[in-house]
């Protein structure tokens, strides 16, 4: 087998979500339903519970892979996943709060197919909701004052990667180094933070704990590099987000980064059309896509993620001691970087 091979016989990346939302669920539901009901209501729709009125829905909300990963490390230190649902819960709801702000400072309209929280109830009270998860997470950890300190770093990381990504759209010499450093602070530091505190719960040594943090952190890169190829070329039926979302936006996202560093003819007439002061309008949307993807930089970003996973693979490889979570993790990682939403 390669170093991305799984074992035979493991399970699928759907039973093994399927599986850790079984199990940390619950346990999140029991902790969004202690907010005030304002917030409650939001965050229930945001997560794909229930309508905007309460009703609920029957199916599955997000896929929850953060929290698979806490509960999976967990079992691959050695441990129980019972013993790490409270950190499944608090990086969970720490995701989500992201995901309730970030909706707002991009200004997206949609998520999973359907309105995002601040268009149903306001750019306020989404906010708010967010925060109010935010706090939560805190106060689910609160008993494990090193999970809770590692989450609260975390967190910090990930709102100054949200900061320069930000920052990003609005400047025009933005180079590969920054831009991957910006996607290691805003995805990798939250995976990599929740198979730290997988492996934490397992009283793993601290050399594995630091192990299955750069796991994770590996695996988010390769996870943000899918998704920036998702936000231009991804089937907005399997995205829930409109077809060359990023580039209307003018997201300084790592494949754009890459065509417009590139040096080549594309990369030059990329920049001329991506720098301008008008906004790129719907009918120039695909030329520039195609710009990216003759610059080499769809190829490279593909070629980037299956990289950063063979680092994370090494990495898992030192700090597994139980192979069939070993095996569940490798599988995660490989859908990851296989999605098509």
């Amino acid at each position: 087998m390669t170093a991305l091979d799984v074992a035979p016989g493991a399970r699928s990346a759907g039973e093994v979500l399927a599986w850790s939302r079984g199990v940390a669920e619950p346990a999140l539901r029991e902790a969004v339903g202690c907010l005030p009901a304002s917030m409650r209501r939001i965050a229930g729709y945001h997560l794909g519970w229930w309508e905007a009125d309460g009703t609920a829905i029957r199916g599955e909300g997000g896929k929850s892979i953060r929290a698979a990963l806490v509960l999976l490390s967990a079992e691959a230190a050695g441990g129980d996943a019972g013993a790490a649902v409270a950190s499944a819960v608090a990086v969970e709801l720490v995701h989500n709060f992201s995901l309730l702000h970030d909706d707002i400072m991009d200004g997206d309209p949609t998520r999973r197919h359907r309105p995002t929280a601040w268009r149903v109830f306001g750019v306020a009270d989404a906010m708010l909701a967010g925060d109010a998860m935010l706090a939560l997470a805190g106060k689910v950890l609160a008993g494990v004052p090193a999970a809770a300190e590692r989450l609260a770093e975390c967190v910090i990381e990930l709102c100054d990667g949200q900061s320069a990504d930000v920052a990003f759209e609005h400047r025009v010499d933005v180079g590969i180094d920054e831009c991957t450093a910006m996607a290691g602070s805003k995805t990798g530091a939250l995976l990599g933070c929740a198979c730290a505190l997988g492996g934490l719960s397992a009283g793993a040594e601290p050399g594995a704990v630091a192990d299955f943090d750069d796991f994770g952190r590996q695996v988010g890169l390769a996870f943000q590099l899918v998704d920036d190829l998702l936000g231009i070329w991804g089937d907005p039926a399997a995205t829930g987000k409109p077809v060359y979302s990023d580039l209307a936006s003018r997201k300084k996202s790592l494949p754009v980064v890459a065509a417009l560093t590139s040096g080549n003819a594309a990369g030059h007439e990329l920049a001329r059309r991506y720098t301008g002061d008008t906004l790129a309008g719907g009918d120039d949307l695909p030329r520039l896509a195609a710009l990216i993807d003759a610059a080499g930089a769809r190829d490279w970003a593909r070629e980037r993620a299956d990289h950063h996973l063979r680092i994370a693979t090494r990495s898992l490889e030192r700090a597994a001691r139980a192979p069939r979570a070993r095996a569940d993790l490798l599988t995660l990682a490989r859908f990851i970087t296989r999605r098509d939403h």
